[in-house]
C-alpha cells in the first residue's frame, strides 16, 4: 500500500515540477535580454547534428511502407493508391511521431545528460551564486531551439519518406514517378500537413521539458545521471505517444 502511495506521490510530484518549469520558462523566456547566441548554438547542437538519423530513419520508413503497401493492395487491384497511402500515412502520422522519437532519444538525452552532470558538479548553483538565472541560461535556449528544430526536421522527414516510397514504386512495382507523385498531391491536403506540423510543436515542449527537468533534478553522481537520462528516454517517448492520440482526436474535430 505504502508502495502504491509513494509512487502517485512522486508522480504527482513530477507533473507538478514539469509544469512548474515550463511555467517559469515561459515567463523568465518572453523577458529580453535574449540569448541569441545560445539558441543559435543550440540549433546547431540538437537540429543540424540530429539531420542524419532522422532523414535515414524518414527515407526507410517510406520505402518499408510503400513495400508493404504494395503487397497488401495487391489481391484488391487497389496499388494504384499506394502514393495516396504513402503520403497520408507519413505527413499525418509517421513524419511527426517518428520525428520526434528520434529527436527524443537523441537530443532529450543529451540534454539531461549534459544539465544532470552540470547539477551533480554544482556548475549551476555556481550559476545562481553568479545572480544568472539556470532558466534563461540553459532550459530557454534548447526549448526554443526544439520549437524550431522538431517542425522543421519534420517536414524535410516527410519529404524524403515521400521519395523513398516513390523510389520503392518506381523499382519494385513500375510506377512512373510523375504517376506516383500526381497521387501524392492530389491525395494531400493543407489540412493534412497542418494537422502534421502542428503537433510537432507540442513534441518539442514535451521532450525539452521532460529533458531539461530531469537534468536539473539529477542527483547522485554519476550513476544518478545515468538514471536520469534513461527516464528521460522512458517519460519522452510515452508522452509523446499519449500526445499523439489526443492531438489527433483534437485535430480531427476542427476538420
Amino acid at each position: 500500500m505504502n508502495t502504491i502511495l509513494d509512487y502517485i506521490r512522486n508522480f504527482l510530484k513530477i507533473i507538478g515540477g514539469l509544469f512548474l518549469l515550463l511555467k517559469d520558462t515561459i515567463s523568465i523566456g518572453i523577458k529580453p535580454p535574449y540569448e541569441f547566441k545560445l539558441i543559435l548554438n543550440q540549433l546547431y547542437e540538437t537540429g543540424v547534428k540530429s539531420m542524419s538519423i532522422t532523414n535515414l530513419t524518414m527515407l526507410f520508413t517510406g520505402m518499408v511502407l510503400s513495400l508493404q503497401t504494395s503487397y497488401s493492395l495487391r489481391p484488391y487491384g487497389a496499388r494504384i493508391y499506394i502514393g495516396d497511402l504513402v503520403a497520408l500515412s507519413i505527413v499525418r502520422e509517421l513524419g511527426p511521431v517518428l520525428t520526434a522519437l528520434m529527436i527524443g532519444g537523441r537530443v532529450g538525452a543529451g540534454i539531461t545528460a549534459e544539465l544532470g552532470s552540470m547539477n551533480v558538479t554544482e556548475q549551476i548553483d555556481a550559476l545562481r551564486a553568479l545572480a544568472a538565472s539556470p532558466i534563461k541560461k540553459l532550459v530557454v535556449p534548447r526549448v526554443l531551439a526544439l520549437l524550431i528544430i522538431i517542425p522543421t526536421l519534420t517536414i524535410l522527414g516527410d519529404f524524403i519518406g515521400i521519395m523513398g516510397g516513390c523510389f520503392i514504386a518506381i523499382y519494385e512495382i513500375g510506377q512512373t514517378g510523375q504517376y506516383f507523385m500526381q497521387h501524392v498531391i492530389k491525395a494531400m491536403t493543407i489540412a493534412d500537413i497542418l494537422n502534421g506540423i502542428g503537433k510537432t510543436f507540442f513534441f518539442s515542449i514535451i521532450i525539452s521539458t521532460i529533458a531539461c527537468y530531469n537534468g536539473l533534478t539529477a542527483s547522485g553522481g554519476a550513476d544518478g545521471v545515468g538514471k536520469a537520462t534513461t527516464n528521460t528516454v522512458v517519460m519522452a517517448s510515452i508522452s509523446i505517444f499519449i500526445a499523439d492520440f489526443f492531438l489527433t482526436k483534437l485535430f480531427i474535430l476542427f476538420e
